[in-house]
């Protein structure tokens, strides 16, 4: 497993002792295949950021815990490494705890094992659930600033949540869906990932507001619980087709797109319209081929950079500053991607 780390290095990175990478790195044995995968994903990530790993200046180690499709997972993951750099006198290093899928214990045991181990801060994308909630609040009792990243955690005591205004998101999709749509009859599908994230709860009552008060004769009809992946959404997104001939547009707050457009053709259905989140792969890859109408995106790293800084300022490296104001929402086409959209 050739490397040019210090097992210091690689040790702090994966928050094992140095004992147990030094087994790791030579093979001795006694170590689980799950431990020594963490070793490799340490080298991995300090390869990754080993323009950070030499600098001089203080350090703050970072862990950021989400529960979300990979292809969400890697776009913050590329947003908050592209923006380590700019961070500099200081050096921020990260350490990363996706999933796509996770009981709520095993999210609850990562929240502990960091509160445990110790971090300088922790981002935090989760479910608003109780477990997850007091998992949270033991994290700042320990000393470890929290700051929610898309989806917020309000009762936690978190420093702050970055991210956009959830209900102004969805009260734009419903605006842009109406207006799309015009006299056309149709029902809108809402498709979300869970209905414990509370920034999906708050745009869909975002949308369902306006649509409600400008066009009160379309039906909304809703699915959850796909977890954004293309799997499960498919087997939703056509039982919902199949149970109302009359859906003709979607607004998919939690993903899976590319499973919902293949529903609709699969059973030789229209989409007139198609309004999504985020500018990941597979939404810039539909954008630009003209499957989507639109992408209402925000600046990642600009969510990140900010949460970093919120960490750095409740260490004393920066002073003081107001309030985080909501993120910017984009309204994306394919005539008006930003530059450095996902290829």
């Amino acid at each position: 497993m050739g490397h040019p780390f210090p097992i210091r290095e690689i040790a702090r990175q994966a928050g094992l002792s140095e004992a147990t990478v030094d087994r790791v790195l030579n093979g001795r044995g006694g170590v689980r295949e799950s431990t020594a995968r963490e070793v490799r994903r340490a080298i991995a990530d300090l390869d990754r950021q080993r323009t950070q790993v030499r600098l001089v200046g203080r350090t703050f180690m970072v862990d950021i815990v989400a529960q979300a499709p990979e292809r969400f997972t890697t776009a913050v993951r590329a947003a908050l490494e592209a923006e380590l750099p700019g961070l500099h006198p200081a050096v921020v290093r990260s350490r990363f705890h996706f999933r796509e899928t996770a009981p709520v214990p095993e999210l609850v045991a990562t929240l502990d094992r960091i509160a445990r181990r110790g971090s300088q801060g922790v981002i935090l994308k989760a479910p608003d659930v109780p477990e997850v909630v007091a998992a949270a609040g033991r994290l700042i009792a320990a000393g470890v600033p929290v700051v929610t990243l898309v989806t917020d955690l309000p009762v936690t005591g978190r420093l702050a949540y970055v991210g956009i205004d959830n209900r102004a998101a969805g009260a734009t999709a419903a605006y842009l869906t109406g207006q799309w749509l015009g006299d056309r009859p149709g029902n809108v599908l809402t498709s979300l990932s869970s209905g414990f994230f509370r920034n999906e709860e708050e745009r869909e009552m975002g949308f369902r507001s306006v649509m409600r008060a400008r066009h009160p004769e379309r039906a909304l009809r809703e699915i959850t619980e796909g977890q954004g992946l293309d799997a499960t959404q498919y087997d939703l997104v056509r039982a919902a087709l199949l149970r109302d001939p009359e859906i003709r547009a979607v607004y998919s707050i939690g993903g899976g797109n590319d499973a919902t457009l293949r529903a609709f053709a699969d059973l030789g259905r229209d989409c007139a319209v198609f309004v999504a989140h985020d500018l990941d792969h597979d939404n810039t890859r539909l954008l630009r081929a003209h499957r989507l109408s639109a992408v209402l995106h925000h600046d990642l790293r600009q969510d990140l950079r900010e949460a970093c800084r919120l960490v750095m300022r409740a260490h004393g490296a920066l002073p003081p500053a107001g309030p985080v104001p909501p993120s910017a929402i984009q309204v994306v086409t394919p005539y008006n991607m930003p530059a450095g959209a996902a290829a």
